[in-house]
């Protein structure tokens, strides 16, 4: 299948794999001509090869290592004297460092980090974006994280960086607002990439592959956004529920849950059955409170039938929390709550 060629060329880092390598099928699709930047010229040239074959477009390959501070200005100089128009920049390259920062992380690596996903993401549009104001016409994709908005515990130099992708988009979209020039930030969740296995994170509950969502549908949720020449698009109903929530409930509130995603899987299933297990009781202690006044009352005097259905009802909320409390806990706290149940009400009947 050939593509009609639209004349107009996108520029992708990290195009080799992950989110970028589908946005350039996107962009391949709709007609457009690829400056594929990567540190893998191997897997470029394949990905490369394989768009020309399916759509027919033409692609560049600039094997580069955007934590080298001197590549931005190399792939500007190489696409300028090739005579290569930018119409497009995805800023998509990015990278984390897994661990605490105080006594677990490498420093190097997350002077890199801070490197690839901030410094050179802001060198190249820089760069690129001062063309398309001289043409008054352009498009630029910033890849953010839904931690764009979190605190980010375990990464949190990663964490930083994408705040400061949102922060450092969001001031310039406002500046660019009287152009034709547009700046949309997309905020993927954990995404089922080679994200966690480079970052020393495979073993987390929040890189559980069952879990994380397809590199695709971000790509096309990011690609339709910047079409639309939106600001920002959040990845996924449920991310877009959790970064809605950002906006509202405390920091170490947000904190606290995005640690619990940066836990290794077995130490959080164990935390999680922890707090089901402390609802389940707490649970029963209310209704045996309930239980007891029950008593205490009917010793001094007789419930009328007014208090019986309201004590009832009081039960029977209790009990309906209860049972999403323990719904995945084991058989044993199960079989304690129904026998407390079983006592409150039998005492109210």
């Amino acid at each position: 299948m050939e593509t009609q060629q639209n004349g107009k060329t996108v520029l992708i880092t990290g195009a080799s794999s992950g989110i970028g390598r589908e946005l350039t099928r996107l962009f391949a699709k709709d007609g457009y001509d690829l400056v594929l930047i990567g540190r893998n010229e191997e897997m470029l040239q394949q990905h490369a090869y394989n768009v020309k074959n399916q759509y027919g477009t033409t692609a560049t390959i600039i094997n580069k290592d955007l934590s080298d501070p001197n590549a931005p200005e190399e792939i500007y100089a190489e696409t300028t004297g090739k005579g290569i128009q930018v119409d497009v920049l995805v800023n998509d390259a990015g990278f984390g460092e897994y661990g605490q920062f105080a006594t677990e992380t490498d420093l190097q690596k997350e002077l890199a980090v801070v490197q690839v996903n901030a410094v050179a993401l802001m060198h190249l549009t820089k760069l690129y974006l001062k063309d398309m104001v001289a043409r008054n016409d352009g498009k630029i994709l910033m890849l953010g994280s839904e931690v764009s908005v979190f605190p980010n515990p375990m990464m949190a130099v990663y964490g930083a960086t994408k705040a400061f992708i949102k922060s450092f988009s969001e001031g310039i979209r406002n500046e660019l607002k009287d152009t034709n020039i547009t700046v949309t930030v997309l905020m993927p969740g954990a995404t089922n990439t080679n994200f966690f296995n480079a970052a020393g994170a495979a073993h987390i509950k929040g890189a559980d592959p069952q879990k994380t969502a397809d590199p695709a549908a971000v790509a096309r949720e990011g690609y339709d956004a910047l079409m639309a020449g939106k600001d920002h698009v959040v990845a996924g109903w449920m991310n877009k529920a959790r970064v809605a929530l950002a906006h509202v409930l405390p920091d170490p509130l947000l904190a606290a849950g995005v640690r619990r995603d940066m836990t290794p899987k077995e130490e959080a299933d164990q935390q999680q059955q922890k707090q089901l297990i402390a609802i389940a009781v707490t649970v029963g202690v209310v209704l045996g409170g309930l239980w007891l006044l029950s008593r205490n009352r009917s010793s001094l005097v007789p419930i009328s039938p007014y208090d019986k259905v309201r004590y009832k009802y009081k039960a029977y909320k209790a009990k309906k929390s209860a049972e999403h409390a323990v719904s995945s806990v084991g058989d044993t706290i199960k079989g304690a709550y129904q026998n407390v149940k079983a006592t409150a009400e039998s005492a109210l009947a």
